[in-house]
């Protein structure tokens, strides 16, 4: 498995959606690389050269975190300020990130139908996702459409039962991606 996922929640245990997301992350890929910001850098010192190197011994590199007043938790935030920087994953030798590709999967505590037009929040998920595909641009990746999943929140007066079956399907629709991403290369490879 050519995975990593920067799994970005700042307080995975109290999780339900993240939390299953990633057990099944782990029963389907064992040997799966994650990297759990919150543990490694409970102060927000985070180590670049240590996140860099994990970038590059991968091919898949899927973020998961909890979507937050309309985008990521701070720890994620200051971890691409921190980690994608000039001559690293941009810049005339900023390279390094090339070809791979980058995968958002993200779980929303609002209902499908609160992200619309006329729904509460005014706006679909995917018009909140458009610098994180520029950041694919801007240092080469290839950006693939998101996963995410709605109403995984109890305060949205969702029950534990619904939040495990969505995250459950999110999980599912991961797999199929990473697993069909995998495929590719192994046949990309494979024609060299």
């Amino acid at each position: 498995m050519t995975t990593l996922v920067i799994l970005a929640h700042p307080n995975l245990e109290k999780s339900i959606a993240n939390k299953t997301i990633i057990n099944e992350l782990k029963t389907q890929y064992p040997d799966l690389e994650i990297r759990e910001l919150s543990k490694l850098y409970p102060d927000y010192k985070i180590n670049i050269k240590n996140e860099q190197e994990a970038l590059l011994r991968h091919q898949n590199i899927v973020v998961q975190y909890p979507f937050y007043w309309y985008s990521m938790p701070a720890i994620l935030k200051l971890w691409f300020d921190e980690v994608f920087e000039h001559q690293f994953a941009y810049g005339s030798k900023g390279d390094k990130l090339r070809g791979k590709n980058f995968i958002p999967s993200f779980t929303v505590g609002s209902s499908e139908s609160s992200y619309t037009a006329l729904g509460f929040q005014h706006f679909r998920v995917h018009e909140f996702c458009k610098h994180l595909e520029q950041t694919a641009y801007h240092t080469q990746m290839k950006y693939i459409d998101p996963v995410h999943c709605y109403e995984t929140s109890l305060a949205a007066g969702h029950t534990e039962e619904e939040i495990i079956s969505n995250a459950r399907e999110h999980a599912k629709k991961l797999i199929k991606k990473l697993t069909h991403l995998e495929n590719n290369n192994l046949a990309i490879n494979t024609i060299h």
